[in-house]
C-alpha cells in the first residue's frame, strides 16, 4: 500500500554526466525541488566515488537522484550494499540519455514532473531481483545481452527525447548531430555486448525445477519482476526446422548455469560466469512516485 513520504528534508544528487548533458533540465529540478521542500542540500560530486560518500552520509534526508537510469541503478546498488534499501524511500529526476529503465518503473518524462513527483508523490513499493554477488536488478536481466545498437523502440524514443527536453536547443542538437557525424563512436568496455551472440547451452531453473536444460539449445532468455513476488522467466529455444514454442515459469528463485555466459541486468552488462541465481525481493524498493 502506497504511502507519503514523512520527510521534507532533501538530499539532492546531480550526477555530473546530467549535468553535462541537460544543464537547464538540472536547474530547472533543482529550483522546483528548493522550492517545494522545507529543506534542501544540493550535492555535485564529480565522480562515483564521491557520488558513493555523499549517498552514505545523507543522515535522515530523502536523497533525490538527478541523472540517468546508470545513476539510479548506482544508487540502489549502493544502498543494497549498505542494507539500507528496505529502509530508504529513493527518487530519481531522469536527465540523460538512458531513461527506459525509470520510466518503465513509472517516473515520469521531463523534468518539472518529476520534481513535482518527489515533492506530492507517494512511495511505492516495487520488486527486484538480487543476485549471489549482490547484483540488483530493477526491470529485466536478458541471456545473451542485448547489443546497445538493439535496444528497443520505446528505449531510443526515449533517449532521443531527453535532448529535446530543457535545454535541447536546435543548435546543439546541430552540434551533437555534427559531432557524431565526425567522430566514430567507440563501445564501452563496460557496457559493451559481445555483437551477434549465438545460441547458448545453458541450464535454466525456476524454484529448483529444470525448465531448460543443457541439451536444448536457446536464442534468448528474460527474467522480469512479476506479480505477487514472483519473476517471470521467459526462454526461447533454438528453432531447428519446426517452429520452437517459447517457455514460461513463474518463482521466487532463478538460476542460470553453463558455458561462461554474460548478462545485461537494466543498462549494464555482467559476466562472464558459469552459475547466477536471483531472488526475488518483494517491496525491497521504495520509489517515489505520482500519486493515483
Amino acid at each position: 500500500m502506497a504511502t507519503f513520504a514523512t520527510s521534507d528534508q532533501l538530499l539532492v544528487i546531480i550526477d555530473p554526466v546530467a549535468r553535462r548533458w541537460d544543464g537547464e533540465s538540472v536547474r530547472i529540478a533543482k529550483d522546483v525541488l528548493s522550492a517545494g521542500a522545507a529543506s534542501t542540500k544540493v550535492c555535485l560530486p564529480e565522480d562515483q566515488e564521491e557520488f558513493a560518500r555523499v549517498l552514505a552520509r545523507r543522515g535522515s534526508r530523502r536523497p533525490v537522484v538527478v541523472g540517468d537510469d546508470r545513476a539510479l541503478m548506482r544508487a540502489v546498488a549502493l544502498l543494497h550494499r549498505q542494507r539500507a534499501l528496505a529502509e530508504t524511500v529513493l527518487s530519481v529526476v531522469p536527465v540523460g540519455a538512458g531513461l527506459g529503465v525509470s520510466h518503465a518503473l513509472g517516473v515520469p518524462s521531463g523534468a518539472v514532473a518529476a520534481a513535482r513527483a518527489v515533492l506530492d508523490g507517494a512511495e511505492r513499493r516495487l520488486d527486484v531481483l538480487v543476485d549471489d554477488s549482490d547484483g540488483v536488478v530493477l526491470g529485466a536481466l536478458r541471456i545473451p545481452p542485448v547489443p546497445l545498437a538493439a535496444q528497443s523502440e520505446s528505449e531510443s524514443t526515449v533517449a532521443g527525447a531527453g535532448l529535446a527536453q530543457g535545454g535541447g536547443h536546435p543548435w546543439l542538437r546541430t552540434y551533437q548531430s555534427l559531432f557524431r557525424t565526425l567522430v566514430p563512436s567507440r563501445p564501452s568496455r563496460l557496457s559493451a555486448a559481445p555483437a551477434a551472440p549465438g545460441p547458448a547451452r545453458l541450464r535454466i531453473e525456476v524454484d529448483g525445477v529444470t525448465l531448460v536444460d543443457l541439451d536444448q539449445p536457446v536464442e534468448a532468455v528474460s527474467v522480469t519482476p512479476g506479480p505477487s513476488g514472483t519473476a517471470v522467466v521467459r526462454v526461447r529455444p533454438l528453432s531447428l526446422g519446426a517452429v520452437a514454442v517459447p517457455l514460461e515459469a513463474r518463482g521466487r528463485t532463478v538460476t542460470v548455469s553453463g558455458a561462461d555466459f554474460r548478462y545485461r541486468a537494466d543498462a549494464a552488462v555482467a559476466g562472464p560466469v558459469r552459475v547466477r541465481t536471483w531472488t526475488v525481493r518483494e517491496g525491497a524498493l521504495g520509489l517515489m512516485l505520482p500519486g493515483r
